[in-house]
């Protein structure tokens, strides 16, 4: 920490955060002390202004140039500053622009603030197939070794972002770089293939179609506003930089839409034609897990309950890395900027705001610029449960006991299996779901309103529970077992967790998908802890048998909700959500499905937390 913020702090011109409540923790008090909280209220003081906007092409090892803006305080030019690196793919600025948003928001902490495009976006050169290929994250060694060049530079970089840029941000502590103090990662994609394109191995046709346009549109250098305008394009690096723009912009114009790629890809191994041999293993940092952890570097992380497979991503990063790590874990969208807590009765008392997380990443920071974050070897998760607020742990999957709810006759949720018998469903690929949901948010930030699910009762199976007796902690994975009968060698299955309130309204808690290729439980994940894994390696493909029954597990998206008594739980299935993922099979006759219930039929457990 600079002299500078620690007269800041001690003087009191830094404001004191108030810390949250941390109930029914056995440990609360040693959480609190730790420096690896999380402060609900508060702000940062701001004392510096941010100088002019700097830019200048830097050359990587292969003589590729990115583009980077810097910019620092005003006053003391000899001064040596921390620097905060964002590495993005949706450009560092816009012409005519005076700075960017991740300088408007950090250098007045006091630190310089460098943002680069990525190989292949933007005003950099190269070419850019898919998401964090080799080339492009062996360029933060390269940009990090700058930076310490810089006489302005102390030498000591933090990486910081939100949803692409935590993405590098991740891949910046794989190079295990030792001017690379801590992270700070938002809403990222530990790995893209389950948490976001392809939950459960069902194609999210949704997010890699807009996805995909989108940055392919960047890369022609359009980008549309929001008030329905165009921007007037990328900005060029220098006051001359046209003639370099126009360069670079003929470097991209060639690469295929990632979509292409994606349309390739079934397997976690799959090679796209358009990427170079790559897989989505090659750009997927829970894959380099180890590489990750060897530096030890300090990592803050954000996720939502209701941010596409963020939040599963944030847990299995908990267990898999050894790094310092703070993880917080709330009912938001992607970005963190809208909470949704449909067992609250509205969202306005859901605390930190986006200022308050802001402060959370600048107190972070500091934690790791001083050498403090890398002593402290624990990790922790903050998490929210709907319906009650904050929790922490050190521990997850927090101590909780599996109860077991069986699919029973009469679509009755229910403790005891019952007697034999089978429900059908004749899967329509027409039907579809809400548009506002978990996956769409994580394209373009929005709110999550999953509403009255009634209103898709006619299309699917739902089986519903008689009404709690006394309060209910759900708090981790919830597994689904499906005892099922199919007509197709492959389909997708849907499985929605549901609450009932008293009058009626069912409100979204959770959901779990698998494509049926994909049902080989893999006994050897890592994560087998959460429930029942997958592969999704093409090794390991297990087409269904038409006509035999078949057990499908699908451990759901994990999800923290305390239901009042009087509520009842409820189970949906489906066989299609057109708006969000494409039709499996593809061709061909839709499944016609028997979900077989009794003795060694379907049923759900789930992880419930005592009081």
């Amino acid at each position: 920490m600079s002299i500078s913020r620690r007269r800041l702090l001690e003087s009191g011109a830094i404001t004191a955060f108030g810390t949250l409540p941390l109930p029914k923790i056995a440990d609360a008090q040693e959480i609190r002390d730790t420096i690896f909280r999380l402060d609900a209220e508060g702000a940062v003081a701001q004392p510096y202004k941010a100088g002019p906007l700097e830019s200048t092409y830097v050359p990587m090892r292969d003589g590729v140039r990115l583009a980077l803006d810097i910019v620092r305080p005003i006053g003391g030019a000899e001064v040596k500053r921390d620097t905060i690196l964002v590495m993005t793919r949706y450009w560092r600025g816009i012409k005519g622009d005076a700075s960017n948003s991740y300088a408007e928001l950090l250098v007045p902490h006091g630190y310089a603030v460098v943002v680069g495009d990525v190989r292949g976006s933007g005003a950099s050169f190269g070419r850019w197939p898919h998401q964090r290929s080799r080339a492009e994250t062996l360029d933060f060694t390269d940009v990090l070794d700058w930076i310490v060049s810089q006489p302005w530079s102390t030498g000591r970089v933090i990486g910081y972002g939100n949803s692409y840029t935590a993405n590098t941000a991740d891949w910046m502590v794989e190079r295990n770089h030792p001017a690379l103090k801590g992270i700070a990662s938002r809403f990222a994609d530990y790995d893209p293939y389950e948490d976001l394109y392809f939950p459960g191995g069902v194609p999210n046709a949704y997010m890699g179609k807009t996805w995909g346009e989108r940055v392919k549109d960047l890369d022609r250098n359009v980008k549309p506003l929001p008030d329905g305008g165009r921007a007037p394009g990328v900005r060029p690096v220098g006051s001359t930089g046209e003639p370099d723009l126009a360069a670079a912009l003929r470097d991209h114009a060639p690469v295929p839409s990632v979509w292409e790629g994606f349309q390739q890809v079934t397997f976690k191994d799959s090679h796209p034609s358009t990427w170079g041999g790559a897989s989505m293993r090659d750009w997927s940092v829970q894959e380099f897990a180890d590489q990750a952890s060897r530096a030890g570097t300090p990592v803050q992380n954000w996720a939502g309950w209701f941010d596409a497979g963020t939040a599963q991503g944030s847990i299995r990063r908990f267990l898999r890395q050894s790094n310092p790590m703070n993880v917080i874990i709330g009912p938001w969208s992607h970005g963190g900027n809208f909470a949704c807590d449909p067992l609250a009765g509205g969202n306005a008392g859901v605390r930190p705001l986006t200022p308050s997380q802001q402060a959370n990443d600048v107190r972070f920071a500091d934690l790791c610029f001083s050498g403090q974050a890398a002593h402290e070897r624990g990790k922790i998760v903050h998490y929210y449960t709907l319906g009650e607020g904050w929790k922490s742990t050190r521990s997850w999957p927090p101590a909780a006991t599996r109860e077991r709810w069986h699919l029973a006759s009469d679509f009755r949720l229910s403790p005891t299996p019952g007697t034999k018998g089978s429900d059908p469903l004749k899967v329509d690929p027409a039907l579809t779901d809400v548009r506002a949901n978990r996956w769409a948010t994580n394209n373009d930030g929005g709110k999550v309103d999953y509403g009255d699910r009634r209103q898709f009762d006619a299309s699917r199976l739902v089986y519903t529970g008689e009404p709690l007796t006394h309060n209910l902690e759900i708090t981790g994975h919830p597994v689904i077992r499906l005892n099922v009968t199919s007509t197709r060698e492959d389909g997708s299955f849907f499985a929605y967790l549901e609450a009932v309130k008293p009058d009626g309204t069912v409100v979204y808690l959770t959901e779990g998908q698998l494509r049926a290729l994909h049902r080989k439980v893999w006994t050897d994940s890592p994560f087998s802890v959460l429930g029942p894994q997958h592969s999704y390696l093409e090794r390991d493909a297990e087409p269904l048998r038409p006509g035999k029954a078949t057990v499908l597990e699908l451990t759901l998206h994990p999800i923290s909700a305390r239901l009042p008594a009087g509520y009842r739980l409820r189970v949906s299935l489906a066989g299609s959500d057109k708006a969000t993922f494409s039709n499996v099979p593809a061709n061909g006759a839709p499944p016609h499905l028997r979900f077989h219930r009794g003795p060694g039929g379907c049923h759900i457990d789930l992880p419930i937390v005592k009081s």
